[in-house]
């Protein structure tokens, strides 16, 4: 009884008000396998509650001005950044990821969203055409849709809400928020600072739960028209399915199987140590992430050896390490999950050559428990394995060879998702050509994972519906209506 004192217990926030929840759910702390915190197991009662004080927020909100909306969003921002040492402790606690990512990546991130979108939003303009023959002028306004629904992942767990609460509510909607169980911690830290900043009573609404019962309610709500989701593709499903009787407004970022094309012309030394981080970064639990690595023949030795040697040296420890390269995985099931895949291609005659299974794991007693595992390279492996094919999500990357640049973009693109690529080639000409035949929503050449939040962000083929970013997130989170006025 002594250790239930100590556990955090959360509370949903609606209404700008805390609120108690009739029941809970454990959440563990990955590096320990131990409960640490509870999370409201909410249900569709506090659904309606949610929906009916994001009803009441509306009118009041959406008709303030761009201007005194980005106001409050640039106060949350540098209210989030004066915290960000908390935050950035409690994400790495509550996720598994390192201390250094949730200092440098996460908890910056998720101020930066708000201060994005906080000035984007000030310079979107209006389409106007004339038809002079006809004496009419036609021009378009545009107008926030109510209430969104946003459900959040357990990967990047601020980073990810904050990137689609903030141009929600820049745009003038109300928002019913619902972050994953497993990661609710900064959600609810961020709801402590919402009244200091301004946020209006309604305006963000937070309700921690689980999928069958938060989400299901939230998603299937005739109240609710449009809803943002960034998860898994079973999930999309679901949605899809609920939201079909009443035409909602869909944006679903999904998950990814993304390749990097490594040609014999790479820049090795940059591209390595690049393509270890793109694989690893996260525990692998990126949507991002590089899970096939395919290298041109005649530099493949090469690049074997040097991304062993690289691997070996990304340090597994426990995420208040501020030398770690890598934490724990989110859960017990999910640790199962991965190691899974890694029993199957051994069993299919691959070769895992370092990781799982090959190299010792050492953790600290405490954290013995804890969902760890070790960087793993598999090789000599079919490019239909499901390891090839099926998103694995976590710190495992297949490494195979390939002759020709129409080869490799025939395999790149044999998967069902489509939402990022990765390019090494020192080839002008090359880059432009292979970046424009992959079937992904990004593609980056000799480079991973750099933003530039106005462009949109999404993927192709089962990878998504829709787009994010400073426009696509605009016209996502509004109405446009077309004007004609006879003169």
């Amino acid at each position: 009884m002594a250790g239930t004192k100590t556990l955090l217990v959360l509370e949903n926030f609606i209404g700008g008000r805390f609120l108690p929840c009739n029941s809970y759910i454990d959440s563990y702390d990955p590096s320990t396998g131990e409960v640490y915190s509870r999370v409201p197991d909410s249900g569709k009662e506090e659904v309606e509650a949610a929906v009916e004080a994001a009803r009441a927020a509306f009118p009041g909100w959406s008709a303030r001005s761009p201007q005194e909306r980005a106001q409050v969003l640039h106060r949350l921002a540098d209210l989030l950044e004066q915290s960000l040492e908390e935050l950035a402790q409690a994400e790495s606690k509550d996720q598994g990821k390192t201390i250094t990512l949730a200092r440098t990546v996460d908890i910056p991130r998720s101020v930066q969203n708000f201060r994005f979108f906080a000035s984007s939003i000030l310079h979107h303009t209006s389409e106007c055409t004339q038809m002079d023959h006809m004496g009419c002028l036609h021009y378009t306004v545009r107008a926030p849709v109510g209430i969104a629904g946003l459900i959040s992942p357990w990967n990047l767990p601020l980073y990810l809400l904050t990137w689609k609460i903030a141009p929600a509510i820049a745009a003038g909607n109300t928002v019913i928020a619902k972050p994953s169980e497993l990661t609710s911690v900064t959600a609810w830290m961020m709801c402590k600072l919402l009244e200091k900043a301004g946020v209006p009573p309604g305006v963000v609404n937070i309700v921690f739960g689980t999928g069958p019962r938060v989400g299901e309610a939230l998603v299937s709500h005739p109240e609710v028209p449009l809803i943002s989701f960034t998860g898994s593709q079973p999930t999309a499903e679901r949605i899809t399915q609920l939201s079909a009787p009443h035409c909602k407004r869909l944006s679903l970022e999904l998950g990814g199987k993304n390749p990097a094309i490594i040609f014999e012309d790479a820049n090795l030394e940059e591209c390595v140590p690049t393509t270890v981080r793109s694989s690893f970064a996260n525990q692998g639990e990126i949507c991002l992430c590089t899970s096939r690595i395919f290298v041109q023949k005649s530099i493949y030795s090469e690049f074997l050896k040097r991304f062993l040697e690289a691997t070996r040296l990304w340090k597994v420890g426990i995420p208040s390490d501020p030398s770690a390269s890598m934490g724990a995985l989110i859960s017990k099931a999910h640790l199962e999950k991965v190691r899974s895949y890694i029993k199957k291609a051994r069993a299919e005659g691959a070769q895992i050559l370092c990781g799982e299974g090959v190299d010792k794991l050492s953790l600290p007693p405490r954290n013995q428990g804890g969902y760890f595992m070790l960087p793993t390279v598999i090789t000599d492996i079919k490019d239909e394995s499901c390891c090839m094919k099926e998103e694995i999500f976590g710190p495992v990357t297949c490494v195979v060879p390939f002759d020709s640049e129409e080869e490799v973009i025939k395999r790149a693109n044999s998967v069902k998702y489509g939402l990022a690529a990765t390019v090494w080639s020192s080839n002008v000409g090359r880059v432009h050509r292979v970046a424009k035949k992959l079937q992904s929503g990004l593609v980056w050449t000799n480079c991973w994972l750099i933003r530039e939040l106005n462009l949109p962000f999404g993927g192709m083929k089962s990878s998504g519906v829709g787009r994010e970013g400073a426009k696509d997130s605009y016209e996502f989170f509004t109405e446009v209506k077309t004007i004609t006025i006879k003169h």
